[in-house]
């Protein structure tokens, strides 16, 4: 069995793997040795793991790891991935953004072209094609969003997500909410119309925290997969360990 951890702008995602199936999932304010240490007892058969993180990583997770598994891997810019990667600053790049794209191919099948929509804290547009990731787009989140209209200004209320889908709003509160939510509809929409005129049979995949609010709003063939991040990490982490027992 694996241990995946994506340790995220906000917050952490844990999940124990067996192969590609999902054993156990869970998500946490904060990562701590205690948490991960409870998981290896309860899943003894756990003997490889993996540790990505968007910002600073949790060394004190890190240097346990290293010392309890067989193979452990903590997810940087240099380590192998089973995808070319065409970006100029990789050791810019974001592990989520990288590891969804490994997901997407790992899931939906190499060689196909895809965009990946992560709708998170930031909602990234990443293209895959030719088995070689392109690079992408990095817009404001919807919570963002939110945050931003109600702390720089002095009237606007804190607002949150609403399943209406208004042509417009009757009041502030609406104006807000339909605001946000039609202009990422809006933005996301318009993504998927110019790149699927560029590349043929293009897959659209939504991921992240909050694709679940747009996946009924956008009107396209899309593959929904709120855990791509954590089957991209696995395949990162079981591509890595193969190559390591041939060496």
């Amino acid at each position: 069995m694996n241990l995946i951890i994506d340790i995220g702008n906000t917050a952490t995602k844990i999940a124990v793997m067996d192969s590609n199936k999902v054993i156990l999932q869970e998500r946490v304010d904060a990562l701590s040795v205690e948490r991960v240490s409870a998981l290896l007892e309860e899943f003894e058969s756990i003997d490889k793991a993996i540790v990505a993180s968007t910002g600073k990583s949790n060394e004190c997770v890190c240097g346990m790891l290293r010392e309890r598994m067989s193979y452990f891997v903590e997810f940087t810019s240099t380590t192998d991935i089973p995808l070319k990667n065409g970006y100029k600053t990789p050791e810019t790049l974001g592990a989520d953004r990288l590891a969804a794209a490994v997901g997407a191919q790992s899931l939906y099948g190499e060689g196909k072209s895809m965009l990946i929509v992560d709708f998170g804290t930031a909602i990234t547009y990443d293209l895959v094609t030719d088995g070689t990731f392109r690079g992408g787009n990095i817009s404001l989140g919807m919570g963002t969003r939110f945050r931003a209209l109600h702390e720089y200004t002095q009237a606007l209320p804190l607002c949150g997500p609403t399943e209406e889908d208004l042509e417009f709003g009757r009041t502030t509160r609406e104006a807000i909410e339909q605001g946000v939510m039609r202009g990422i509809k809006s933005e996301t929409e318009g993504y998927i119309s110019d790149f699927c005129e560029k590349y043929d049979n293009l897959c659209i995949i939504f991921t992240g925290g909050d694709a679940k609010y747009f996946v009924n709003r956008i009107k396209n063939t899309i593959f929904a997969s709120w855990d791509l991040n954590l089957h991209g990490l696995n395949r990162i982490l079981e591509y890595n360990a193969a190559k390591n027992s041939d060496e």
